[in-house]
């Protein structure tokens, strides 16, 4: 038997040697464009691996600095609430209700007539911890106030001599009784 059928047809003579080296030219030039463009297809599935793969990167990333960040805070929680549980004040036998604004609301802590003078002198602050209030000295009110300063409601600061030369200015003739309290 004869070998192609392109062959058998210019045996036959249906078909012409021109005809049949432009089928086979075309054909070849078919072959190569689909090799080129299963290249291109391949290509573009690796592009698509390499962007997922940067995507993923780049979530896990993002993900790993959300932990971070919470570990974070939660440690700094940790050493706020050490720092106050381990400084605060005895309040037993606290006679005087001292008033403060917490959250926009006012509050009252009962202490004795030393910790109302020392309060109201800066050397003590209030510190919240979970829900209750507890007075701490001024230099540990500071540290949590780095950490974190809404967790020190109440903290007279040290204005210096400038608060008192104004106050001995127009409050010279007025006398303040010593059991004046807000």
């Amino acid at each position: 038997m004869a070998g192609s059928l392109q062959d058998q047809l210019l045996n036959a003579g249906l078909s012409d040697a021109k005809t049949a080296k432009k089928l086979d030219k075309e054909k070849r030039k078919k072959k190569r464009t689909a090799h080129k463009s299963r290249t291109e297809v391949v290509d573009e599935v690796k592009l698509a691996a390499q962007q997922a793969r940067e995507q993923k990167v780049a979530r896990d990333r993002e993900l790993n600095q959300a932990l971070n960040d919470e570990a974070q805070r939660k440690a700094i929680e940790a050493q706020i609430v050490q720092l106050i549980t381990k400084n605060k004040l005895d309040r037993r036998g606290g006679e005087i209700g001292f008033n403060f604004t917490a959250e926009q609301k006012i509050k009252k802590l009962y202490v004795s007539a030393l910790q109302q003078k020392l309060l109201a002198a800066g050397k003590v602050a209030i510190a919240q911890i979970a829900d209750s209030f507890e007075l701490i000295p001024a230099e540990v009110a500071n540290k949590i106030a780095e950490r974190d300063a809404k967790r020190v409601i109440f903290c007279v600061q040290d204005t210096g001599e400038e608060l008192a030369g104004e106050e001995s200015d127009w409050y010279k003739e007025y006398e303040i009784p010593d059991d004046l309290m807000w």
